[in-house]
C-alpha cells in the first residue's frame, strides 16, 4: 500500500493543483497532510485527489471552523493531533510538529508522520520511520515536494514539482 503524504500546504492552491496531479499520478491509496492547511478553499482543491484524505490541523490552521465545515462536506477527515492510523498492518502517528513525537507515539507506532519545519526528513532505525515530506507552500522556490511512503517496504519516493 502506497501512500501520499503532504504537508504545510499554507493557502498556496497553485501548489495544490500540483500536488493533486503528482498524487493521483502516483496512484497512492490514501492521502496524509500533516498539517498547515489554513484555508478551507485548500480543501476544495485537495478535494481531487482520488484517493482518500486524511490529517491534522497545525499550528496555522487558525480558520478551525471553516476548515471543519469544508471537511466534513467533503468527506475529509481532519482533527487534533495525535492522530492514529492502522493501514496495511502498520501503526502510523500523524503530528504537525516534530517536537510532538514522544516516547508513547515512538513505542505504539511504526510510522511516524510530521510536517511544521519545512524541511525533508527521513529516518528509519528499523523500528520508527520518521518522515516529514518538507516544503509543499512555495516558501522554498525549487524545493517542493511531496512523500510517497509504501507501507510494505517502507520504500520513501520524494516527489519534486
Amino acid at each position: 500500500m502506497r501512500i501520499g503524504v503532504v504537508s504545510d500546504t499554507h493557502d498556496n492552491t497553485a501548489n495544490v493543483h500540483r500536488i493533486v496531479d503528482c498524487l493521483n499520478a502516483a496512484g497512492v491509496s490514501q492521502v496524509v497532510h500533516t498539517g498547515d492547511i489554513t484555508k478551507a478553499r485548500t480543501l476544495d482543491v485537495l478535494a481531487g485527489l482520488e484517493a482518500p484524505l486524511t490529517g491534522v490541523f497545525g499550528n496555522n490552521d487558525q480558520e478551525r471552523e471553516s476548515l471543519e465545515t469544508a471537511a466534513a462536506r467533503l468527506g475529509i477527515t481532519l482533527v487534533d493531533p495525535p492522530l492514529t492510523l492502522s493501514w496495511a498492518e502498520r501503526e502510523i502517528a500523524v503530528v504537525h510538529d516534530p517536537a510532538e513525537i514522544h516516547d508513547d507515539l515512538r513505542r505504539d507506532h511504526r510510522v511516524l508522520l510530521h510536517g511544521h519545519t519545512h524541511r525533508f526528513t527521513h529516518h528509519d532505525d528499523g523500528r520508527n520511520l520518521i518522515l516529514n515530506p518538507g516544503e509543499c507552500a512555495g516558501h522554498m522556490r525549487g524545493y517542493n515536494t511531496i512523500g510517497v511512503l509504501d507501507l510494505v517496504s517502507f520504500d520513501v519516493e520524494l516527489l519534486r514539482f
